[in-house]
């Protein structure tokens, strides 16, 4: 079912233009960080047919910022973001994220696998060469980020959502990954670990300064913490730019449907 948070009247949205400028903080570059251009991916069924799953979509987000991708449940979201990830390939378009760049995934036991903090977050730095002062400060620095300082010899089967959702944001900062793409990490977490877990990724960027992040979610109360957002529907991007508009758009165009129900 429909999350009716952002359930919208089917009819033709206002777009805003690609390149808008959302509110910015001083440490914001003009670089850009995410860009697709013109991306479609379609997939076929066993019958030889294709389904669209992304139509034309295009987005770009500047360095240093932290934008959120909403719509309606089967829009594409996750689609559009494992594209920007690498791990599926657009049918048409082109792509270009600034590396390294790291997937989140949305349930952090996919992620989260050694037995403490410590060693989880320090579990990629593996394939750097990296001495074992170097790997400590790294871990030390990324889990200061996200306020997991304290957790580090915890072991993670006595984290709460949350605060795993935390730990897998560390591994990726630890790594020094310029992307963070983070597939909807907020679904399953209770208010408390919600707001936990969105304020660590604000915390991150602020204390970077060269981080970017593009959170998929489903959540309107959550663009409180946006630089800017893209909003889709039907596997297209509808509307690109400052977070506050976006958010007063899909308002409106809920209420809309609401009274014509009602009607």
């Amino acid at each position: 079912m429909m999350n009716p948070s952002i359930l919208m009247h089917p009819s033709k949205p206002f777009v805003s233009p690609l390149y808008s400028t959302p509110r910015t903080r001083t440490n914001v570059t003009e670089s850009i960080a995410i860009e697709g251009r013109n991306l479609s991916y379609s997939v076929a069924t066993r019958q030889g047919k294709t389904i669209p799953i992304l139509r034309d979509c295009s987005l770009r987000i500047p360095s240093g910022q932290f934008w959120m991708l909403l719509g309606p449940n089967g829009c594409g979201k996750s689609t559009l973001l494992k594209i920007l990830a690498g791990l599926l390939n657009p049918t048409i378009g082109t792509v270009h994220v600034k590396r390294p760049r790291s997937f989140v995934f949305q349930n952090p036991d996919h992620q989260v696998v050694m037995p403490t903090v410590e060693a989880d977050v320090a579990f990629g730095l593996g394939k750097f060469n990296l001495t074992p002062d170097e790997v400590k400060s790294r871990v030390s620095k990324a889990l200061d980020a996200v306020s997991m300082s304290k957790f580090m010899q915890r072991s993670v089967q006595t984290l709460s959502g949350g605060q795993k959702q935390r730990v897998a944001i560390a591994g990726a900062l630890a790594e020094a990954c310029k992307v963070l793409l983070l597939d909807e990490l907020t679904t399953f977490l209770d208010e408390n670990d919600q707001i936990g877990v969105i304020k660590a990724v604000r915390n991150s960027l602020n204390s970077s300064g060269d981080v970017t992040a593009l959170w998929v979610t489903h959540r309107l109360e959550e663009l409180e913490y946006a630089d800017g957002a893209v909003y889709m529907e039907d596997g297209r991007v509808k509307m690109h730019g400052n977070a506050a508009d976006i958010k007063d758009f899909i308002m409106t165009r809920q209420s809309a449907y609401i009274k014509e129900i009602n009607s």
